[in-house]
């Protein structure tokens, strides 16, 4: 069943993170096209090759024992978008579940917008690494087109989809001000979740030392986002809402 399909490198059968407010399970495929040197995946990401392949069959007998209790498959990574092969597995996993969620860094806008077209897709999350200017290359270790980040995220905020834009806050790479900045290319009609930085299985080794953020300074960072966005809250919290306009 899995001949030709992305490599199944992760599984969780059964969550409510994942997917806020869903019981869903979720698959991580391996490999991306960025380097964030805080990102808690590095094996996923750089040495996927030492991961256990899941069978795509397990998947599937978890979804048709749970068939009317799981809610949707969340198809995350590493970067899902790179692999050619991404619909042809949202199609399979679409026989045995309604709903379909990707996480993607929004780097392959046209990746993102074949999946909408075909109906393939309910839910997108976008982490929003940066500004959209040279600050989003420096948090994401590669060279980034930060022309295609903002088509990705005017594709979500245009099609009426389910979405969620998504910034995790990592010390000596944020500040308030980038929070700011960030809230301010997604605009008024959008909304924003902060998600706190796990010093665990970083890219970069120098990041298991860096301390996060306390849940209070984050707090303080989405009450500034709230000027301009719809509403900015820390992730597991009530959200803040924006200004009326």
């Amino acid at each position: 069943m899995q001949d030709g399909l992305p490599p199944i490198k992760g599984f969780l059968p059964t969550s409510m993170v994942e997917w806020e407010g869903k019981l869903s399970c979720a698959l991580f495929l391996p490999g991306c096209n960025f380097r964030c040197p805080f990102c808690h995946s590095g094996a996923l990401v750089v040495r996927p090759d030492e991961l256990e392949t899941i069978p795509l069959e397990a998947v599937v007998n978890v979804l048709d024992a749970n068939r009317g209790w799981i809610d949707g498959v969340v198809i995350s990574g590493g970067e899902a978008t790179t692999h050619p092969s991404l619909a042809t597995l949202i199609h399979v996993l679409r026989e045995h579940v309604a709903g379909i969620k990707l996480d993607t860094n929004g780097s392959r806008p046209d990746v993102v917008a074949e999946l909408l077209d075909a109906g393939l897709v309910n839910c997108v999350a976008m982490d929003v690494k940066a500004p959209l200017d040279e600050r989003y290359s420096a948090v994401a270790g590669v060279a980034v087109d930060c022309a295609a980040i903002l088509e990705t995220i005017e594709t979500l905020r245009s099609r009426g989809i389910e979405h969620e834009f998504r910034t995790t806050v990592v010390p000596g790479l944020h500040t308030g001000r980038d929070i700011i900045d960030i809230a301010r290319v997604l605009g008024p009609t959008e909304s924003l979740v902060l998600q706190q930085f796990a010093p665990l299985n970083c890219i970069d080794p120098a990041y298991l030392e860096r301390r996060p953020l306390n849940r209070e300074q984050l707090r303080e960072m989405a009450a500034a986002a709230c000027e301009f966005v719809s509403s900015c809250r820390v992730r597991g919290e009530v959200p803040l809402r924006g200004a009326v306009r």
